[in-house]
């Protein structure tokens, strides 16, 4: 009954409920576009594509696009452009001067690297789209279909496709700033989850009607999965915290300061964006074979396209692990947090202010960045082991990885969206005890 009346609170609210029904119609909208067909491509026709997208980074990248790219949809590209400028556009702000700048100029320095993002994204859209009809021209020919012929073709199809993941875009911002937020990873969300009932159903038909472990197998999967989820809820919402003292400040005839107060820093700061990281990089292969036949006969190109393989999936946990610091190190600003302290009259007590603050700091981070970025990197290649025990292909990718991060982090920040209102509106939050914790690792109250 708890639920009831909850779902009755969030009702009451007016400016909730207008966010949560503004993101469903964006979402419906974006469901119906994955499954508009390009203009002159026969559906029918489509088989190839979609046994070519049942395994291997292929997979993924249909699960991305939430199935966009085996229906050879407008949003077919999906979202994955923008996330590859943004790494582009994130790693020049740190190796260039220029970029560095506009950083530091605030909210227009943003705006204008914002504004460049978007330019490589349709950059990189341009390069993809004419890439994406080679593939689907090669799928074509294997049932005995073909692509429309004349140029014509070409150039207006690779313009819907990159229209249709600028719309994508679009409409990851109007969640942001109208509906409940971080738009982009809930666009990715929309597309995981949309896979999830098919594949759960399919699992279920193969284990209880074929001799792979029965029902006691699938209900076995269940409960592992069940932990593989709450190890990913503690890695999102793990900190450790250092405690702070503050001086005591008399002002007029008030008393300030004197508490003693923590700063929470999380275990893994980076949070899921060095899988994200890592997996547009591992999509090189793809770009570079040419979604053709003829790269995919090179085995040094085959090793690093299987995700179930040893080569993919170490070079996989090693990237993962060099983002996580390399993010973590352009998120988290010791020096900034030691003058911060100071400034305030703070202190971590036994460390004098200053450079001793920042260099505890800074050891604080390495030690426990490095155990977030292994666990980090164990859960993305889960899947793979997943394989090995037996998972289906499709099932598997919500055993760990990206799917699974973004699946959980996603929902805890929505929660903590939500929570928030109630609270602030003076209703009982989602939970009875304790509040709910977004990857930010903030309290979901004000």
């Amino acid at each position: 009954m708890r639920a009831v009346e909850t779902i009755k609170n969030i009702w009451k609210i007016e400016d909730l409920r207008n966010r949560i029904l503004t993101t469903l119609l964006l979402v419906v909208i974006y469901r119906f576009g994955t499954f508009v067909v390009l203009p002159g491509i026969d559906p029918k026709a489509l088989t190839a594509l979609h046994e070519q997208t049942q395994g291997g980074l292929m997979a993924l990248l249909d699960m991305f696009s939430g199935g966009a790219f085996s229906n050879a949809s407008i949003f077919a590209l999906g979202i994955m452009p923008y996330i590859s400028a943004s790494i582009v556009m994130q790693l020049l702000a740190i190796a260039v001067p220029s970029f560095q700048k506009l950083q530091r100029e605030g909210e227009s320095g943003h705006r204008k690297i914002n504004q460049w993002t978007r330019y490589l994204t349709v950059a990189i859209l341009l390069f993809q789209g004419p890439t994406y009809l080679v593939n689907l021209s090669v799928q074509l020919k294997a049932v005995g279909a073909s692509l429309p012929s004349g140029i014509w073709f070409t150039i207006s199809s690779a313009i819907i496709l990159a229209a249709g993941s600028m719309f994508i875009l679009w409409l990851g911002e109007r969640i942001t700033d109208k509906g409940v937020g971080n738009g982009i990873s809930f666009i990715i969300l929309v597309g995981i989850i949309a896979r999830l009932p098919h594949s759960l159903f399919q699992e279920f038909i193969s284990r209880t009607s074929e001799k792979t472990g029965g029902l006691v197998m699938f209900l076995f999967e269940m409960l592992f999965l069940l932990l593989v989820t709450a190890g990913a809820i503690l890695l999102v919402q793990g900190t450790r915290k250092v405690p702070v003292q503050y001086a005591k400040r008399i002002v007029g005839n008030k008393q300030y300061g004197g508490a003693r107060q923590y700063i929470p820093l999380k275990v893994n700061a980076a949070n899921v964006m060095p899988i994200i990281f890592a997996q547009a990089i591992m999509f090189i292969p793809i770009s570079i074979v040419g979604f053709s036949t003829t790269g995919e006969n090179s085995s040094f190109w085959a090793a690093f396209m299987d995700n179930t393989g040893f080569w993919y999936n170490f070079v996989f946990a090693v990237l993962i692990i060099l983002f996580t610091y390399f993010y973590t190190a352009i998120t988290i600003n010791p020096t900034q947090m030691s003058d911060d302290l100071k400034r305030n009259n703070g202190f971590i007590p036994g460390i004098k202010p200053g450079k001793q603050t920042k260099d505890y700091l800074d050891t604080i981070m390495d030690r426990i960045t490095l155990p977030g970025a292994l666990f980090l990197a164990v859960v993305a290649i889960m899947p793979a082991f997943a394989r090995l025990a037996g998972v289906s292909m499709a099932f598997s990718q919500f055993f760990g990885g990206t799917s699974l991060l973004i699946l959980v982090g996603v929902v805890l920040d929505t929660l903590q969206q939500v929570e928030s209102h109630l609270l602030m509106h003076h209703y009982d939050g989602l939970l009875k005890s304790g509040r709910i914790k977004g990857r930010s690792g903030a309290v979901g109250a004000y």
